[in-house]
């Protein structure tokens, strides 16, 4: 069995929750604070941005940049 591959599918799920327009970029900038903060949400709905937001002070910078500019207004 292949981690890397199965990596990328899960990291694609976890994230499509997200925004349409988010880039391969900005889904890397998420990842670690992911793992770190978020782990154990069920993707899907916005529940990834919504707790990403929730710790938006504890976030690297680009990951809170990304997270900034994908929350509604």
């Amino acid at each position: 069995m292949r981690p890397a591959p199965i990596f990328l599918g899960i990291a694609i799920c976890l994230f499509s929750g997200m925004a349409l327009a988010q880039t391969a970029a900005e889904r890397t900038a998420c990842q670690a604070d992911f793992e770190k903060y978020c782990q154990g949400v069920e993707p899907g709905g916005g529940r990834i941005m919504e707790c990403l937001a929730k710790q938006l002070d504890k976030l690297s910078p680009q990951c809170k940049q990304v997270i900034q500019t994908h929350m509604p207004k």
